[in-house]
């Protein structure tokens, strides 16, 4: 999931589909892997310069001294979010145990239930393992798809020819991801089947019968989606923007060492209702470019909250597109993905805050993330002690 961290979308699907025949043999729980497909999904995409993400900001931002990617870049060390969710994966992972509702799931899975409840979930049919299979195998679709994917997105940005003609990052921060990721994916799909075909680990035949049931897996992940960017669109033609933006003008006048812990929580609620991060940098990037000088290392934090806090409510979001392809991507029921990740999220939120609040007025990077990781730490100390002593 680190790896795959040139977009989120792609990410969701390829850690789901390669990732999902192992975790079910060492019974770990579909909405877990759903947990730890979103958890590296977004928060790997916002802390890497090259990716959709990266693009997507540095497009919201104006009138600074640095160019979008060069704030962006400088905005990786606060973004407390992404970074203290990867801290926590790593942590729960190594202290081997889960609280809340993953919990009770978990708790099935070791008994041979991986999915809990299965109404409204599709799952495709597993082609039959073949002795002829390698390693290679698998990794040789994985790379293409990454190298495929990079190079449609930066034709998409006019690397070959276009207006960004060999300039790698300009190409990226000018591309288009629903037509790079698509060519990426193409071409992937075509390359993959010449290659099984060539090694005969599939018949031609076999090969294009995947294609349909992968579709067919799709399709409540498409609806979902739809109705999803339908709410979307309506929340912002009510003018969400407009009432953001002053808003965050009037609290800038007496709340100014604060407003990086003020845009944070802004940043998730609009997400969260909104289910769109790329949205949420839209309305609140402009306003911070507007609020804190040039110069300042606020407008740093204050950009570094508004992306983690876009990621957060993006994690809690129901109709979250992200949300949506990670529970497609663990074939799991959406909600409860949703129910089992929002403790996990709400954990993060409120250390990240906490974080938000120190760095406004410290402005150090390093002494927020000292008290961050104490508290994180101290708080899922907390968390496995009453675990262990329910279990007792």
């Amino acid at each position: 999931g680190v790896l795959i961290f040139i977009d989120d979308y792609f990410n969701c699907l390829t850690v789901g589909s390669v990732m999902r025949p192992l975790t079910d043999s060492k019974k770990v729980s579909r909405v877990k892997l759903a947990y730890l497909i979103d958890a590296t999904a977004a928060p790997v995409c916002m802390i890497a310069p090259i990716s959709s993400w990266a693009a997507a900001v540095s497009g919201c931002v104006d009138s600074t001294q640095y160019t979008g990617l060069q704030l962006f870049v400088k905005a990786i060390p606060f973004n407390f979010y992404s970074l203290l969710t990867l801290v926590f994966v790593v942590a729960i992972s190594l202290m081997g145990f889960d609280y809340g509702k993953m919990s009770g799931f978990e708790i099935k899975a070791e008994h041979g239930d991986l999915i809990g409840n299965t109404e409204g979930v599709t799952s495709c049919e597993e082609v039959p393992a073949t002795e002829r299979g390698r390693v290679l195998d698998l990794i040789f679709p994985v790379i293409v798809l990454i190298i495929a994917c990079v190079i449609g997105l930066i034709y998409a940005g006019g690397f070959f020819g276009g207006a960004c003609s060999g300039d790698f990052i300009a190409a990226f921060a000018n591309t288009d991801a629903f037509v790079g990721l698509p060519w990426g994916g193409i071409i992937a799909l075509v390359l993959t089947v010449i290659y099984l075909v060539a090694r005969k680990v599939l018949s031609f035949k076999e090969a294009m019968a995947c294609v349909p049931k992968g579709f067919v897996a799709m399709v409540p992940p498409i609806i979902i989606l739809t109705l999803a960017v339908s709410l979307k669109a309506m929340i912002n033609s009510l003018g969400a923007d407009v009432y953001v933006y002053n808003l965050m003008f009037a609290a800038s006048e007496w709340l100014y060492s604060m407003l990086p812990a003020v845009i944070f929580v802004v940043a998730c609620i609009l997400a969260f209702a909104s289910g769109t991060s790329w949205g949420t940098f839209g309305i609140l990037i402009p306003i911070v470019t507007a609020v804190f000088p040039a110069d300042s290392t606020l407008l740093i934090i204050g950009i570094s909250a508004c992306c983690a806090g876009a990621v957060c409510g993006d994690h809690c979001s129901p109709i979250s597109d992200t949300t949506i392809m990670a529970s497609a991507g663990a074939q799991c029921l959406h909600l409860d993905h949703v129910s089992t990740q929002l403790p996990y999220a709400v954990t993060v939120a409120i250390v990240s805050f906490v974080g938000f609040i120190v760095a406004g007025f410290v402005q150090n990077v390093l002494i927020t993330w000292l008290v961050g990781a104490a508290l994180l730490l101290g708080i899922l100390l907390f968390l496995r002690a009453r675990e262990r002593k329910k279990e007792a």
